[in-house]
């Protein structure tokens, strides 16, 4: 009987074994007929995010379900941007691989793979330390990247970009790679050398945001004023200005990133004859002693940048100047660096952003001695950063009384949050206007007089 018994009850869990696989394989099949939803994440700057953009609209061209950083469950595959740019910028896309590569284990999702500029300078070591992720790929590999999903690159979607955010404003990114010298700067091992894009498809690319209800063209690059030299012979930036500014329907063009040694004043010219461009410019200077700014092999001096100023400011002399400074470079002492304070008290730049040095493999300042220590470079850009902080006080006081056209970005914190044509996206002031006295709409401009300042934002209301 006893025997009997155990035979049975062998059966009976033989035939539960039987009916559990059959059930596991009833869900396996079902999770494999489930249709692919992608969820892109973007580190770094404005750069990466045209590129995510341009990967998300390759994607859903090809009938993939795909969303950028979406808070959804049911993605199950990730694809991760990544930043390489400095040590910080390189920390956060780590762990931001590191969390998906944990979600993978836990099985939230199947399949991670990697992309941008971390994952073009360190694709071997990342595949050695992590590898889990799926695959890496670098800056310029999208078709790569696109058949992993047995996708095509499709050369009609060019121009036909979805974007990630409100759609009255729109980064454009006008070349790829960079052939500048610069010391301390790696981004011509991620990026390459310079490309530019034909002002046919910059404009194609314009005219289809302006008829999709994009307001402010956002012109980057990782140097700017270098465009058109290698596909014209000459720097063309300026007639492609003209060119996007008679995109009907394009109200603000501003402009990123121009270097300054050989800047191309007839950009300036430009920019004074058309109402719709902007008069702002992000000129990144990098630092103000002459002595430092030969060891950054920046092929200029604190001299010849003044100069460029004033002539810049003599034409324009309502012009916004955004610029960046960098602290602890190799060859700063504290001469050189009362040297760039100096130069900020002098030149009275409307906007300023310092970062400290990082010393980065495969540069040329990373032969010289990263003598300086971190909390003195950070020392040093608090510093510069409490000068600056008073000059734009100063300046943002001038403003109150006047009234200014403003573009609304959002609604937040029960103000709604815009923008005068001195002031790009997310990096300068703000005019915040009180949303329970006016009502504003998204994406529109308004008239606003400032009626108060503060260091970084102005207060106002519609007129």
């Amino acid at each position: 009987m006893l025997a009997n018994g155990i035979l049975r009850r062998m059966h009976i869990l033989f035939f539960e074994f039987v009916y559990l696989c059959s059930q596991r394989r009833k869900i396996v099949k079902a999770r494999t007929l489930k249709k692919d939803k992608v969820n892109i994440i973007t580190m770094g700057c404005s750069k990466n995010l045209v590129d995510s953009e341009v990967l998300l609209t390759q994607l859903k061209g090809n009938g993939i379900e795909a969303s950028h950083e979406s808070g959804s469950q049911d993605n199950n595959i990730v694809i991760i941007n990544t930043c390489g740019f400095i040590d910080n910028a390189k920390q956060e896309s780590i762990d931001t691989i590191l969390q998906y590569v944990e979600a993978k284990d836990k099985g939230l999702v199947d399949k991670v793979y990697v992309t941008g500029c971390l994952s073009q300078r360190y694709k071997d070591d990342l595949e050695k330390e992590i590898p889990q992720v799926d695959a890496y790929f670098g800056t310029r590999d999208l078709p790569a990247l696109l058949k992993k999903f047995k996708a095509d690159y499709k050369h009609e979607l060019v121009g036909e970009r979805l974007l990630t955010h409100n759609a009255h404003y729109a980064y454009m990114k006008i070349s790829e790679g960079c052939d500048r010298p610069c010391s301390f700067c790696a981004i011509p091992l991620m990026r390459g050398g310079h490309v530019s894009r034909p002002i046919e498809d910059l404009v194609k690319e314009a005219e289809h945001k302006a008829a999709n209800g994009t307001k402010e063209l956002l012109l980057i690059a990782q140097d700017s004023t270098y465009y058109g030299l290698d596909l014209y012979k000459k720097r063309n930036l300026a007639e492609l200005m003209r060119r996007l500014s008679d995109v009907e329907g394009i109200d603000w063009i501003r402009l990123h990133y121009a270097y300054p040694t050989g800047f191309p004043m007839d950009v300036i010219e430009v920019m004074k004859e058309r109402d719709n461009i902007c008069n702002y410019l992000d000129i990144p200077l990098q630092h103000g002693s002459t002595s430092v700014l030969k060891t950054m092999r920046r092929g200029t001096t604190r001299e010849k940048q003044e100069a460029l100023i004033h002539s810049i400011r003599d034409l324009i002399p309502e012009i916004a100047i955004r610029t960046t400074l960098i602290t602890g470079h190799p060859g700063e002492g504290e001469k050189e660096y009362e040297e760039m304070v100096d130069f900020v008290e002098r030149m009275k730049f409307e906007r300023l952003g310092v970062f400290t040095y990082s010393h980065e493999e495969n540069t040329h300042a990373h032969s010289m001695e990263d003598n300086i220590p971190e909390e003195v470079k950070q020392q040093r850009a608090n510093t510069l950063m409490e000068v600056q902080e008073q000059i734009s006080f100063d300046l943002n006081q001038e403003k109150v009384g006047e009234t200014f056209k403003v573009l609304i970005d959002k609604k937040e914190n029960g103000y709604f949050v815009g923008r005068t044509e001195f002031d790009s996206v997310e990096v300068d002031n703000e005019v915040l206007i009180d949303a329970s006295q006016h009502y504003c709409r998204i994406g529109d401009f308004v008239q606003a007089e400032i009626t108060d300042a503060t260091e970084f934002d102005l207060y106002g209301m519609v007129v």
